[in-house]
């Protein structure tokens, strides 16, 4: 590897820097081409990682370029680059089906895998290992909390790879495996994900998160009905799942079943009446089942338990509505006289408006020497 590092045409620091990143993820390199712009490497399990230094010299034809070091085999493309790119690249980039880890994601990485000092930074302070770990123990520990926090920002290139290490670790182990699943849902690959929700049912038939992983892949599958039967399966064996029942009020919104959807908002309304989120959502089912009034009602609900504007946009999005509008801000009312400013050199109120007054003619001054005279 060390040959081709020294061809690259990056900086020295920033292909250490790309090294030591690969070193720390543990990856399997296939092969190794350097671009103008930084480096590119293929690992064994199909994803092209290019570590780009400098996003101003980064190009369509870049992206081009990096897609053809894999040999014209199908693989997942995964850009690293301290920078941000422009907005027509990641469009470019996500139209591949690529992944993008820019900017502050990127120092963090960096940081997660104790690279601080390549980014000329002082090292974190060890954190707290809990205690009784052994060695080996806190290193699975720690690889399924990058692994976690990467599948939690959306990232799921990145928690595949700390989940792969993580089962490398400790082979056999479930979570590991479930995250794996996930993962691999997340990068549209159903067939693999499938296949490791089976492998953790096959070894522990009632594993609730492997059965939640088979029924997400039915819905990528564009099999809502089938994902939705499984749903109710596992609520028939236990009422009480409330994360089923979640994954069953998305999967009857996405079918576009509002009816039963509201029903099923409301069965857990009935543990959380409090929750903003829940009120918003039941308020859409009541706008979509005729019931606009009381919808509305239910939408000002969620906002005085703490709905904020930013996050009720959000959901819009998600659920494809019309962002909702600010709430109008009410004319000032006009200030009585003895609320009117006061100037903050005199600590005076200003005249009220009107004729002004004429200013009173000041006294002339005593002339200097001049005697004083007693009156008579």
């Amino acid at each position: 590897m060390r040959p081709v590092f020294r061809l690259v045409v990056a900086s020295a620091a920033f292909v250490q820097l790309s090294g030591g990143l690969v070193e720390a993820m543990g990856q399997r390199l296939d092969a190794a081409k350097p671009l103008p712009e930084g480096l590119v490497l293929r690992t064994g399990d199909g994803f092209l990682y290019a570590f780009l230094e400098d996003p101003d010299r980064v190009s369509i034809d870049t992206i081009r370029r990096v897609l053809e070091s894999g040999d014209g085999k199908p693989a997942h493309l995964v850009v690293l680059t301290p920078g941000h790119l422009p907005l027509a690249i990641q469009a470019e980039i996500q139209q591949r089906a690529g992944t993008v880890v820019e900017g502050a994601r990127f120092a963090e990485l960096a940081r997660q895998l104790g690279l601080e000092s390549m980014l000329g930074e002082e090292p974190r302070p060890p954190s707290a290992a809990r205690p009784r770990l052994l060695p080996s123990a806190q290193l699975l520990d720690a690889a399924m909390n990058r692994a976690r926090t990467w599948l939690e920002w959306g990232v799921p290139a990145l928690s595949l790879r700390f989940y792969r290490q993580a089962a490398e670790l400790k082979p056999g182990f479930l979570p590991a495996k479930i995250g794996i699943g996930r993962s691999l849902l997340g990068l549209g690959l159903t067939e693999d994900a499938d296949r490791a929700f089976t492998e953790v049912i096959a070894t522990r038939p009632n594993d609730l998160d492997a059965w939640l992983g088979k029924a997400a892949v039915l819905g990528a599958r564009s099999k809502p009905k089938e994902e939705i039967e499984v749903y109710r399966a596992l609520l028939a064996e236990d009422d009480a799942r409330v994360e089923v029942r979640a994954h069953l009020v998305a999967a009857l919104v996405e079918l576009g079943d509002w009816s039963a959807a509201r029903v099923e908002v409301e069965a857990m309304l009935e543990n959380t009446p409090e929750d903003p989120q829940l009120r918003f959502l039941h308020s859409v089912t009541l706008t979509r089942t005729g019931e606009k009034d009381v919808a509305n009602r239910e939408r000002d609900e969620a906002r005085r338990l703490g709905l904020s504007l930013e996050r009720e946009t959000a959901l819009c999005l998600h659920l494809g509505l019309p962002a909702p509008s600010p709430p109008p801000s009410e004319p000032a009312a006009p200030l009585r006289r003895a609320e009117r400013p006061r100037s903050r050199a005199t600590g005076r109120a200003p005249p009220a408006r009107g004729k002004p007054k004429r200013p009173a003619r000041p006294a002339p001054a005593a002339k200097r020497g001049a005697p004083h005279r007693k009156r008579k």
